[in-house]
């Protein structure tokens, strides 16, 4: 067969044309299956003491062939993808050398290879898992390899590159667990399923909110609404609005059925087919839209976007000043989208506690806010726009979020808060999610994490292999980047402080003079890591704070060395905060001591009886007399 060609450019098959959109949606369908047939097995079929039922070993083995069709599709939409592009035959695409081209040297295709891997390792692990947690874990790799390419996604001509890429990560993950979830549902058997329901309802709900705000915050970042209304991809977007009402009508259908506790499994099953036939016809809307390239924008920014807007994906900012450094924002989607969903998590477990009548201290949630404002801050505020342009407030920024927010975090106990309000098992067999969270805490995992000076070389040592390695400029080059960059120092901030200051329970628990010598030690790196940055006579950034052109501060070298000054600065204050902390906790947890001594003394002698350290004197006496007969 021939196809017509131009006169300087080679025709794409129709054929191929036709099938990227097709492979594309039933890749996705797959993936989204797996991901709710793990999510089931993780988190809505009975278990018995952590192990996975028959029913769940039977989902598991579904899970498997979904995940074998996602892995096949993802090679199929790599090959249709080549021949796109070069616009050749499906048979010349499946050249090898090519193929690896495509997948090593494109971001398109790093971000098939990540699905690639991932897909391949659970095909190969799946049958291995026996248990809730390795099922957790193969759920989180799933989710992750369905969120990373979409770093990579198109995102906004109106210049919100963060806010898009965010929701639309958010988006894709909560439509997972939803319509994966749903599927699930349907799979698993109808005893299992009125046992499953009322808990994947709550989840069904949050999701579809979640599915709601940032489906209109992506639309308002990629559509201009008064010029491109009557657009293709605005009709797209408006069926995906309608299609989701209907699915959140049937969804509203489903509570009633389980609030009047109607276990009528024909009704059920009923919604639940009308709801797996909805949701596809979603899925499907979805993946055209990820072909569909949205109208295009004619504001100046967009026709003549700046340097500093394609390599940064902000606009570039002016000299910094206070009101600039104070009110600038640009929200970065994916960490705004993470702290929202742990402050509405938070805030659930304290009503939840609310409605027990139980009280939550009120210091606690203040922290918890304040974490959450100054996190916020440094990633979308001034600090955060900045830090995307200059080192020295990528080093503030770090600070914030690596020493400052973390101190807050901890102290709102939120492992506590989790503990004292997640679902127990449904059955004395069961052990519910509570129990395998606790579980997770006494694992070996967490004992070798929270072991002090695995804490301490996290938190210190990654700053040098960070910075005094080319990963810094490698990072700093995508909005991935970014956000990795961010949520390390904000969890390597917290694993430290939970060591040292940390009111959670935890399974590592040191004496306090080990912590003040972790202190002294960790100042002391952090110090000398400084002076490091401050005494290089090199750039470290591999080049990409002056490929941002930016027009003041120009002398990068004396900006970086100002940025390892502030790192002095910064992070020695909270470290003598926490030593502070730590001398104080001493104190309050010897005065304890020393109450509990004497009531049990009190209660001693009221009783007729020896204390505890009158017969501690009678045991050493009598060790001493066994002495004494030995030697005669």
């Amino acid at each position: 067969m021939h196809f017509a060609v131009t006169a300087h450019f080679p025709q794409v098959s129709p054929i191929v044309q036709t099938m990227i959109p097709v492979v594309k949606d039933l890749g996705l369908f797959a993936a989204i299956t797996a991901i709710g047939l793990f999510f089931a097995d993780s988190f809505l079929i009975e278990e018995k003491h952590g192990f996975l039922t028959k029913e769940g070993i039977r989902i598991r083995n579904l899970a498997r062939f979904a995940t074998l069709v996602w892995f096949i599709c993802v090679i199929g939409n790599v090959v249709l993808e080549i021949s796109n592009l070069l616009a050749q035959s499906i048979a010349d695409s499946l050249d090898f050398t090519v193929f690896r081209s495509f997948v090593t040297q494109t971001s398109v295709g790093r971000g098939y290879l990540f699905q690639l891997i991932v897909s391949a390792l659970i095909l190969v692990i799946l049958p291995l898992v026996k248990k809730v947690g390795g099922s957790i874990l193969v759920l989180a790799s799933a989710l992750s390899a369905l969120a990373i390419p979409l770093f990579q996604s198109h995102a906004s001509s109106a210049g919100n590159h963060g806010l898009a890429i965010g929701s639309i990560i958010f988006h894709v993950g909560a439509i997972s667990l939803w319509v994966g979830g749903v599927i699930a549902m349907a799979a698993i058997s109808p005893k299992e399923r009125s046992i499953a329901l009322p808990r994947f309802s709550a989840v069904a709900f949050w999701c579809a909110i979640i599915v709601g705000i940032s489906g209109v915050v992506n639309a308002y970042t990629r559509l201009d609404f008064k010029g491109s209304w009557n657009s293709l991809y605005a009709v797209l977007v408006g069926l995906k609005v309608l299609l989701m009402a209907v699915l959140l009508a049937i969804g509203s259908r489903h509570r009633k059925y389980l609030l009047a506790k109607d276990e009528n499994s024909t009704n059920i099953f009923q919604l639940l087919t009308a709801e797996i036939f909805v949701m596809a016809m979603t899925v499907a809307v979805g993946g055209w839209l990820s072909t569909s390239s949205p109208p295009l924008q004619t504001s100046k920014a967009s026709l003549n976007p700046s340097i500093g807007l394609v390599v940064t994906g902000i606009e570039p900012v002016g000299a910094p000043s206070f009101s600039r450094i104070l009110f600038a924002y640009v929200p970065d989607g994916v960490f705004l989208g993470f702290l929202i969903l742990i402050t509405a998590l938070y805030v659930k477990g304290v009503l939840t506690l609310s409605r027990r009548g139980d009280k939550w201290p009120v210091g606690r949630t203040v922290s918890f806010a304040l974490a959450i404002a100054v996190s916020d801050y440094a990633t979308s505020g001034g600090i955060g726009v900045y830090a995307h342009f200059a080192f020295s407030y990528h080093m503030v920024a770090h600070m914030i979020l690596g020493m400052i927010a973390p101190i807050g975090f901890i102290l709102s106990a939120p492992i506590t808060l989790a503990l004292r309000t997640l679902p127990i098992g449904r059955t004395p067999e069961e052990r519910g999610i509570r129990a395998t969270f606790l579980a997770f805490l006494h694992s070996r995992y967490s004992l070798t994490m929270t072991n002090p000076l695995v804490a301490l070389t996290i938190f210190d040592g990654s700053l040098f292999l960070l910075y005094m390695t080319p990963l810094f400029g490698h990072l700093m080059q995508s909005h991935s980047g970014h956000v990795l960059m961010n949520i390390h120092f904000l969890l390597a901030g917290f694993l430290f402080f939970h060591v040292i200051v940390g009111i959670d329970p935890n399974p590592n628990r040191v004496p306090h003079l080990v912590r003040i010598i972790l202190l002294f030690g960790a100042m002391s790196m952090h110090a000398f890591f400084s002076i490091a940055l401050m005494s290089n006579s090199s750039l470290i950034d591999q080049g990409y704070f002056a490929s941002i052109h930016r027009t003041w501060n120009l002398n990068l070298l004396a900006d970086q060395h100002n940025g390892g000054a502030v790192g002095w600065a910064m992070g020695e204050i909270p470290i003598l905060i926490a030593l502070i902390a730590t001398f104080i906790q001493w104190i309050r947890d010897d005065t304890r001591e020393a109450k509990r001594l004497d009531r049990a003394s009190d209660r001693a002698m009221a009783m007729g009886e020896d204390d505890e350290l009158a017969t501690y004197n009678k045991y050493l006496a009598g060790l001493n007399q066994r002495d004494l007969h030995q030697q005669e």
